[in-house]
């Protein structure tokens, strides 16, 4: 392989435009670009998910999702290319049902938090869910592969699923909803 990256700054973009994979120019803030940019911030986020995490299983498999993901905003970029495959999406939920094994059903909602490496991966899902319906929005103007969208929806589980597998990991008991604190304190301050 080349050096594909030759020269950083170009300064085509300059015009609020960029270049897609066929050569073609789009509108920085087009639906497409904007789909690209989420996916892109939400791998971000998944490199510090990485760096926050011990070795073993959670972090292999956040790798070989950023490897997944680069693939999908890849796809995003050259529509007519398949690279992202189905059997990706059947990986994830094996990968799910794995972690999900090991804990305990949830009976309550739960507040993002614990461990730094599960606070963080809380974050990514939400990143997660923002790609998600960027790719929504995509799709209802453009078509799109519907694996992308379920692949998103997947990992949006498995980020989920894999914040409480890093807190039991941990030790971090998790911390569940109370909608009763608000009532107590809506009246709390109606007394005062």
């Amino acid at each position: 392989m080349g050096n594909r990256l030759s020269k950083i700054y170009t300064r085509t973009g300059d015009d609020g435009t960029t270049g897609m994979a066929d050569g073609s120019r789009v509108a920085k803030d087009g639906l497409r670009m904007q789909a690209i940019g989420e996916v892109d911030e939400l791998n971000s986020m998944l490199g510090i998910v990485i760096n926050k995490c011990a070795a073993g299983e959670v972090k292999e498999n956040l790798v070989t999702i950023q490897h997944d993901l680069f693939n999908l905003g890849g796809q995003l970029a050259m529509p007519d290319y398949e690279i992202l495959q189905a059997s990706r999406i059947e990986w994830l939920e094996q990968m799910l049902d794995v972690m999900n094994a090991e804990l305990t059903p949830l009976k309550e909602f739960i507040l993002p938090g614990g461990a730094e490496s599960a606070s963080y991966c809380h974050l990514a899902r939400a990143i997660c869910r923002r790609a998600e319906r960027a790719l929504v929005s995509l799709s209802r103007e453009e078509s799109t592969k519907p694996e992308l969208a379920a692949y998103i929806n997947r990992l949006s589980d498995w980020l989920f699923v894999a914040s409480r597998y890093l807190n039991k990991q941990q030790g971090e008991q998790e911390v569940y909803w109370q909608s009763g604190r608000i009532a107590a304190y809506d009246k709390q301050q109606s007394s005062d």
